[in-house]
Formats: structure tokens, C-alpha cells, sequence
């Protein structure tokens, strides 16, 4: 792998962070920064929204002022690049507390993004989210 490998390959798991640090944190402008401006999200399998990156910021905006707890692991992360481009997967865990219920919550899966390098750095310009289980779901 050479040095610019390398260095595509740190940039892209830095983005991963900010990502879940923004989605914590309710840094909903950190968290858009992940993203290209046009860039299209799905977490449709978590039964959440699909939408541009504006959409979603602000149903997650919403959704997550209501949880007092809510931490994201990002770990296994595989980036496949091809120039200016990486397809990304990479496994998450997150625990939340929902304010209605007395259990924790736990759900998992694979983020499945599609980066592409733009004059501000690497960027998502795509997000599948793919929830493949999830512990004392809330019940709306």
C-alpha cells in the first residue's frame, strides 16, 4: 500500500469518527461535514428515514434530542479504494436509552458507504445502513 493509500484510508476512518461523534454529540453540523451536499442516506432497515443529507439531518436531529443515552461504535471498517473514489463497510454497535422505557437498547449492523475525494477532503456521498439486529426495540 503506498503512502496515498494510506493516507485516503486515515482521512475516511477520521470521517467515520466525526460521524458518530456528531450523531452523539447532536453536532448536526459535524455530522452533515461527513457528507457531500448532495449526498443520499437510507435507514430504511432500522425502520428510520430515507432522504437527502438535509432530510435526514433533521428527522435525526428530532429523533435523537429525545434519547439521553446514545453511544455509536464504528469498528471493522474495510475502505476499497478506486482513485477518487472507496466503497466503505464498516460494523456498528449502538447502545441507546430511550426516556419512555426502563431497559437499555442495543441495535447492530453495517454502514455501507460510498466516499468520493472533493476539494474539502473525502466526503459520503452515499449511506446504507443495514440494522441486522436490535435488542428491546421501542415499541411506537
Amino acid at each position: 500500500m503506498d503512502a496515498q493509500a494510506v493516507a485516503d484510508k486515515l482521512e475516511i476512518h477520521e470521517a467515520l469518527a466525526r460521524y458518530a461523534r456528531g450523531v452523539d454529540s447532536g453536532d448536526w453540523e459535524l455530522w452533515k461535514g461527513v457528507f457531500t451536499e448532495d449526498a443520499q442516506l437510507d435507514y430504511s432497515s432500522a425502520g428510520f428515514a430515507v432522504g437527502s443529507r438535509d432530510e435526514v439531518c433533521a428527522a435525526l436531529e428530532q429523533a435523537m434530542a429525545a434519547l439521553p443515552l446514545r453511544q455509536h461504535y464504528i469498528t471493522n471498517v474495510e475502505i476499497d479504494l478506486d482513485g477518487d473514489r472507496a466503497k466503505v463497510r464498516a460494523m456498528f454497535y449502538n447502545p441507546m436509552k430511550f426516556p419512555f422505557m426502563d431497559d437499555m437498547s442495543f441495535c447492530g449492523g453495517y454502514y455501507h458507504h460510498d466516499f468520493v475525494r472533493t476539494p474539502d477532503g473525502w466526503k459520503s456521498e452515499r449511506l446504507v445502513e443495514e440494522n441486522n439486529w436490535f435488542v428491546n426495540p421501542p415499541q411506537f
